[in-house]
Parts: structure tokens; sequence; C-alpha cells
């Protein structure tokens, strides 16, 4: 479905121009319809968050789902009011919203740290690969049967998808112990050690141990009667599994006793946090200019010197759709590695800036494909279609590097805050 919600934002990037003489709107106001819509994703993104935080994500993707279902049928309806077709991407982009949010949170969620850089990659080419092969299909398909049936076309297929997700996308949120919160291994050590104490040798102060019990002997001693006494404690804490039809249940209690509009607000003065605006710059930068070259695209081939048509134009999401996989290969492949190979340098402890690495990547790939493909596209009588395409491609790729880099270190790092 992340593939389905990922072709939302670029669904007008081939036909912008069709659509402006068929709405007999300017350019501006066309590229409004995307603006709008990503505003919707951003509001939208804030709220599922912190009701994921405390309810889980399950009834999110469900949410979001029938929101893509009803907003495209109504987009593709929408006939010449462009009012009505701007309310249905803004009503799009709230579906989009939990996609785009809690997809990789979901990893998180399920695999543990060693196990999540292909997987990080996977859900990042879901989201990207499917965003920049759309306008490949939507080129094709405004020539061929109209401009609206490339939105009852993904009502279709998130229809067909709905009941997929009901019965077999089971909560991935799970309420963990206090001193299970954190990622961190040291922290995690930490923490254990201390519940571990607390569970254990709980009525048992320090001021009540004689000097004659701190020897070796007595420390020994000590640690064998916590592990017969306190085998069960644990054991004890993991939840019976849920059956097939518990699973279905929109809500199974609460994920977390934090208050809702706390964690609502709580996103805001995160982005002060070093690391999260670092974070917001790495993914928030490139992918800006990514929409940016997405909106000026069709104005640049479909008029002269090109004069592209609209399936050309949407061919030329080809060298985009290539980069992003390339980004997922790299990405998938160096992320555990690296990781592997620092943590041994480090003496065996896991640091989550060790995902940082790939930024190194983002910065080639980006700034070869931004300059690139601003030098080119300003002269494109000179270049021609096939260089401004393979700079997208790099630019695109390099994006993909930084998104995957910035959302294992978050999901490492900062596993309890609400982003």
């Amino acid at each position: 479905m992340s593939v389905i919600a990922s072709t939302l934002s670029p669904l007008l990037a081939a036909n912008t121009v069709t659509l402006a003489i068929y709405f007999g709107r300017d350019f501006t106001q066309m590229a409004l319809l995307t603006g709008y819509h990503l505003c919707g994703v951003g509001v939208a993104g804030v709220i599922f968050v912190a009701s994921a935080r405390i309810w889980g994500k399950r009834h999110l993707y469900l949410l979001g789902t029938v929101l893509i279902i009803i907003s495209s049928a109504w987009g593709g309806a929408a006939g010449t009011n462009y009012a009505s077709l701007l309310w249905a991407r803004v009503v799009q982009g709230i579906g989009l919203a939990p996609f785009e949010a809690l997809v990789n949170a979901s990893v998180g969620d399920l695999y543990f740290v060693h196990e999540r850089g292909k997987r990080m990659a996977l859900s990042n080419l879901a989201l990207f690969g499917g965003a920049f092969f759309t306008p490949v299909l939507v080129g094709k398909i405004t020539q061929t049967i109209g401009w609206e049936w490339s939105f009852y076309m993904i009502a279709i297929f998130a229809g067909a998808l709905l009941p997929f997700i009901f019965f077999f996308v089971p909560e991935t949120a799970f309420a963990r112990p206090e001193y299970q919160a954190s990622s961190r291994p040291g922290e995690n050590a930490s923490t254990s050690l201390n519940g571990v104490h607390d569970l254990h040798i709980s009525g048992e102060s320090k001021d009540s141990q004689t000097p004659n019990q701190s020897g070796p002997a007595s420390f020994e001693k000590q640690s064998t009667d916590i592990k017969n006494r306190n085998a069960r404690p644990f054991a004890n804490r993991v939840p019976a599994k849920a059956t097939f039809l518990q699973s279905l249940r929109l809500f199974n209690g609460r994920k977390s006793d934090a208050n809702f509009f706390k964690l609502l607000l709580r996103p805001f003065p995160l982005f002060f946090h070093p690391a999260v605006l670092w974070a917001c710059l790495i993914q928030g930068t490139l992918i800006g200019w990514t929409v940016m070259i997405g909106v000026v695209l069709a104005a640049i081939f479909l008029g002269p010197p090109l004069w592209f048509n609209e399936v050309e134009t949407g061919y030329m999401y080809t060298g985009p759709f290539v980069g992003a996989i390339l980004g997922f290969i790299l990405s998938g492949l160096l992320a555990d590695w690296s990781t592997k190979l620092l943590i041994k340098r480090n003496k065996g402890v896991y640091e989550p800036e060790f995902r940082i690495v790939l930024v190194a990547l983002q910065l080639v790939f980006g700034c070869v494909g931004l300059y690139g493909f601003g030098v080119t596209a300003e002269r494109v009588a000179r270049y021609g279609w096939f260089l401004p395409d393979l700079f997208f491609a790099f630019e695109v790729g390099g994006m993909v590097l930084g998104a995957v880099a910035s959302a294992l270190y978050i999901v490492d790092a900062h596993r309890s805050s609400p982003l």
C-alpha cells in the first residue's frame, strides 16, 4: 500500500500543462494542487504520529487507505471544478500521511537494530520508487483514456488492497517496559540492570547489608539467590500471543500513558533538538528540491524547444526511478555492513551515529545531481533531454541515501520520541 500511496504526490507531474489548459488556470494554480496536497500530508502527519504513539498504527493505516479510496474517486469525478479537485488533493494528502510518517517506525517495531538497514531501504524504495515511476504511467494514461483515470486507477487498486490490510496487517506497536524503551545498547544495558535490581531485590535496602556480605563469596551468593528466586518475573511479563481474531481489532489497548495533546505539541520543540533538526534538513532539503524539479519538469519539456507531449514528459521520470533503485541498492548493501564494521572498530559497542556515514554518499550524489540538472536544464536546446534526466537520477539517488541514513539514525537513537 505504501507504493500506491507514494503515487499521490507526483500524480499531476506529467500532465500539469494539460490540466492548466483543461481548467483554464495558470501554471502556479496548478502547482498549488500539489502544494496544498503536501500541506495536508504535513498537518495530518503531526496528528497521526501522536495517535500512533498512544493507540498504535493499525487503525491509521486503515483510515489512510479508506481516505485514499474516497479522495481518489472524488478527484476523478471533479470534472472542471478546480476547487473540488483541490480539496480532493488535500484529503489525498491526509490519507497519504500514515504511510509517509509511520512505515519507518513500523520497521523499527518489527526488526532488531542489525536487521533494519535493508528493510528501511526497502520501505524507502516503496515510497520513493513508486513516486518516480508514477509519472511514467500517468503520461500514458492521460493521453490514452484521460487524466481522470489516473485518479480512478488509484481508487481501484487501493480498494483491492483494503481487505489485505484489514486481515493481514496486525498492530506492530507494543507497550514495552520502561527499561526497554531505548535502542541504545549502553542505555539499554544500564536500564536493564536497574530494572532487574528493582524487580528482584526490592525490599533489600543497601543499609541492611553488613560488612561481611560485601566479599566475593557474598556477591556470588546474592547473584545465585536472585537467579533462583526470580527466574519467573520476566516470563510473566510476556503477554500471550494474540489470536487471529484479536489481531483484527482496530485498537488493542494504549501503547503509552502519555497525554495525547502533549504528544501532539511535542514535535514542535523537538525541531530545536540538534539530531531532529539534522534529520529534517537531511531529508527535507533534497525532497524539497525533488518536488521542485517535478513541478518545473513539465514546463521545461512540454514547451519549446523540445515540445514533448505528456507521454514523453512522463518517460523523463524513468531516470529518477532508476536513481531510486540504485540508492536503495547502495543503502541496503552499505547500511548494515558499515555499521557492523564500525562496531568492530569501536570494540563491539554500537552507537546510532554509525548510521550517519551514508550521508557522505548523499552529499556526492545530491550535489552532482542538483548542479548538473540546473546547468543542463537551463540549456536544454544544447544538451537535449538525456543529461537532465541523468542528473535527476543522481539527485534522487542521493535523496534516498539521505532518507535511509536519517531514518535509521532517528529510529535507533530516539526510539521513544514521538517522531
